[in-house]
């Protein structure tokens, strides 16, 4: 299976292009292999399907930075499949930029759009949220999700078992009308049944007439290593379910990730705190620190200041997209001072404190001085 085309390539524009140069090169490729010029032509269809894959994530900001950053695999691996399966999908799940673009109903097709209009299914969302560590390895979950399915009674027409629904009297069951203006024609979606050619006389009972009903389904969900919040996973297909012999709507799933007790993230960096002794800081030590694969040794030279960060290559999160690898893990240790000493600690402390001409406190010091105000 070749690798995708960059999609700067496919739109024929520099990688610093502005959002108009998008739309204007987008307009000229999506008119020039637009199916209606292009009548069984393959070829034609499949670089209809490509410029307009390439559109929906360049003219996204946050796609378009994730592509910029991480390619084609970061982009699945952050959950967003911008393709398409056929050029009706194209015309379905954006219709309004077609609109934009073309100017006519829809930015459908101008020929062989004389049939009902089948209603794609609505996209669904789902919150997930992961702790820090599944985040960071990856994991497998799942979602229970409510969703919109075909009504087993009356198999999604709506109407009740037994009946049939009648074709729309405006439209004669087309699903749409032509109004007259002079010599201009202009066809339209048919106000009467919504574009849907039928009327339903005897409603379902169990749908209502509305040919679906709310089902709660389970699915697996593979979570990929490296993901963060504001990400979102994209399970095509299993939102609610369409008309009859329409697509599906998209489950799109948000992540949310907890924080954790020692780790702080910064994109694929992670940063623990770690306490050591004086003496630790003073003479050096082999100590051993957490990470998020469980703990590692780490050297720590003589004469080590508190706050010193310590990186360990390669520790960190895996990273998104085509070039893998993973962050590092900075380790910033800090000298801990203890908040009681016992006789001996405190001797040999004040002997040190004599050693390096360190003014401190008198021993008894603060008992002396608040018994003064209790006489």
């Amino acid at each position: 299976m070749s690798s995708p085309r960059d999609y700067y390539e496919v739109l024929g524009v520099a990688r610093d292009a502005s959002d108009a140069d998008l739309k204007k090169s987008f307009r000229k490729l999506a008119m020039q292999y637009h199916p209606d010029r292009n009548p069984d032509n393959p070829e034609a269809e499949a670089l209809f399907k490509e410029v307009s894959e390439a559109y929906a994530v360049l003219s996204d900001a946050e796609k378009r930075q994730m592509y910029d950053r991480f390619g084609h695999q970061g982009l699945r691996g952050a959950g967003v499949d911008p393709g398409f399966a056929s050029a009706e999908d194209v015309f379905s799940q954006f219709s309004d930029m077609f609109g934009d673009l073309f100017g006519f109903n829809g930015g459908g097709r101008r020929r062989g759009s004389t049939g009902p209009r089948l209603r794609r299914g609505a996209d669904t969302e789902y919150g997930l949220r992961l702790e820090f560590l599944e985040a960071v390895h990856g994991c497998s979950k799942e979602l229970t999700v409510p969703r919109l399915s075909t009504c087993d009674a009356c198999s999604g027409s709506g109407a009740e078992p037994g009946t049939q629904p009648s074709n729309c009297a405006t439209c004669a069951g087309h699903g749409q009308v032509v109004q007259g203006h002079g010599f201009l024609r202009i066809r339209t979606t048919c106000p009467s049944c919504g574009g849907r050619g039928k009327v339903i006389t005897s409603p379902c009972k169990q749908c209502d007439g509305m040919g679906r009903t709310r089902v709660t389904e389970t699915l697996t969900v593979t979570v990929p290593a490296g993901v963060d919040n504001d990400l979102q996973l994209r399970l095509t297909g299993r939102g609610d379910e369409g008309d009859p012999g329409a697509p599906s709507g998209d489950l799109y799933v948000h992540i949310h990730v907890a924080e954790h007790e020692l780790f702080r993230r910064n994109g694929s960096d992670v940063l623990v705190e770690v306490p050591i002794s004086y003496p630790q800081a003073c003479l050096g030590a082999e100590i051993q620190v957490p990470t998020v694969d469980g703990e590692t040794a780490l050297e720590v030279p003589r004469g080590t200041p508190s706050g010193k960060v310590f990186t360990l290559k390669g520790k960190g999160v895996p990273r998104l997209g085509r070039n893998g690898g993973r962050g590092d893990h900075h380790v910033q240790v800090v000298v801990a001072v203890p908040r009681k000493l016992g006789p001996e600690e405190e001797e040999l402390i004040r002997k040190l404190a004599t050693l390096q001409e360190a003014h401190v406190s008198d021993k008894g010091f603060w008992k002396e001085f608040l018994g003064r105000f209790s006489t």
